[in-house]
């Protein structure tokens, strides 16, 4: 069954417009509260946001929803999408949410719920909550209402356990590192991390006012970290998104490294040192075969699922995985964190950094990667996969592929777009079947 208002990640959308109001909001507060109001204890609820304007507006009316079904709020202001999580479980709060549109424009924002555990919520979790908030849930009466308090301290808290995923014997003196924080949720707990382990930091993307986030910043916009970087002559850049679940990489020649490289590197790493569990390491349908390569030759089996960092987690907590991630940035460290964090996957990035001694140039290419071409065509409405053509289309590519490469082609869960992409030893057959079924799909839309 279609979801109304739930996405692959969260409920997200275009401020002030459905689902993305104040008056959804706050009947998302009293679904989710009451879905989650279980036992007798006094339940709590934990609510951070990115640096979006509207994230006021947004914090303010899950507040009111929650607090109505009698659900105590503790308010803990801007931070990562991965601190929420860690503090919604190490406060024993019986529910987190994270109000972020993560790598989109500012006019857009999202609200992700994370269970007690700190994971996000299962389907079923979140279809019996959307099932809710369009029907009746009973409000608390008077004298049980929830209060609400902010919590001064969160920040710190956070990034002791950012350090903490650092191995202890290790510094980051004498490492010139050019942070990017897109203006988001991590601008003051990154640079503080990364300054108490002694890199010297030049800082972009750090000063927020509720119009720029992600805006020619960040992880999905890295020019201006490569530029810096080159100008800079700094050893590594660092870039993360909105909401700092996601981190891409710029290397000392100012070259973006992707998720997949990162992946390699840390799970290389891990296999060196005993530490991975499981034998394997989970990755997505859209992560580069060259990846699937470089962990064979090491006896490491790549396991793929479907695109979204949830599915992911799914699988790595099924599997006994304690690593995986997305080739956009999401990487997930089962020992450190229960959703991607790209603060606490830089970290083990520079740990190698600091212990090979090499150049950031030389370290992060760990494999060739196969050509692949990724575009997205945005459609206004309709199901465009389904028209007759486009499928003619994507079958006779298909078959052009074979066995020489792959071809993933998908809807967007966060935005109206259909994404494209294909994969093989041969550039330009690539290029060609991935602009067929654009073609195909523009007309279709």
């Amino acid at each position: 069954m279609a979801r109304k208002y739930f996405g692959t990640d969260g409920i997200r959308g275009r401020t002030n417009q459905t689902p993305m109001t104040a008056e959804i909001a706050m009947k998302v507060g009293q679904a989710a509260g009451a879905y989650f109001l279980r036992g007798t204890h006094r339940h709590r609820v934990l609510i951070g946001k990115d640096t979006r304007l509207s994230g006021y507006m947004m914090e303010n009316a899950l507040t009111a929803g929650f607090t109505s079904v009698g659900m105590d709020v503790t308010l803990v202001g801007p931070m990562p999408t991965p601190a929420v999580a860690m503090l919604t479980r190490s406060m024993r709060a019986d529910l987190g949410v994270m109000v972020s549109a993560s790598h989109n424009p500012f006019a857009d924002n999202g609200i992700k719920l994370f269970g007690p555990d700190g994971y996000k919520l299962s389907d079923e979790a979140e279809a019996a909550i959307e099932a809710m908030i369009d029907g009746t849930v009973g409000l608390a009466p008077a004298e049980a209402i929830g209060r609400a308090r902010r919590i001064e301290d969160a920040q710190g808290r956070y990034i002791q356990t950012v350090k903490a995923s650092f191995p202890e014997h290790l510094r980051l003196d004498g490492l010139r590192v050019v942070i990017d924080c897109a203006n988001g949720a991590a601008y003051r707990v990154a640079p503080t991390a990364l300054w108490e382990l002694g890199a010297e930091l030049i800082q972009i993307g750090v000063d927020p006012n509720g119009l720029n986030i992600n805006e020619k910043v960040g992880s999905t916009a890295p020019g201006a970290l490569q530029a810096k970087v080159v100008e800079t002559r700094a050893d590594i850049g660092i870039a993360l998104d909105g909401d700092a679940d996601r981190l891409i990489v710029v290397d000392d020649r100012g070259e973006i490294v992707d998720g997949d490289q990162l992946m390699a590197l840390i799970a290389a790493a891990a296999a060196r040192d005993g530490r991975l569990a499981g034998g394997g390491v989970v990755a997505t349908i859209m992560s580069n075969l060259g990846l699937e390569r470089f962990l064979a030759e090491r006896g490491i089996a790549l396991h793929r699922t479907p695109v979204g960092d949830r599915y992911v987690v799914e699988a790595m907590r099924a599997g006994g995985y304690n690593i995986g991630g997305e080739q956009s940035g999401h990487i997930v460290l089962a020992d450190h964190a229960t959703t991607g964090d790209g603060l606490i996957a830089a970290l083990q990035v520079l740990a190698e950094l600091v212990i090979s001694g090499e150049r950031a140039h030389r370290l992060l290419r760990q494999f060739d990667p196969l050509p692949q071409l990724l575009k997205n065509v945005r459609f206004s409405g309709g199901q465009p996969l389904d028209d007759d053509a486009v499928r003619t289309v994507i079958a006779e590519c298909e078959r052009e592929l074979a066995d020489a490469g792959r071809l993933v082609i998908r809807k967007s869960g966060t935005e109206p777009l259909i994404r494209v992409m294909a994969e093989g030893e041969d550039r330009a057959l690539v290029a060609r079947v991935v602009d067929r079924i654009c073609d195909a799909v523009r007309r279709a839309a």
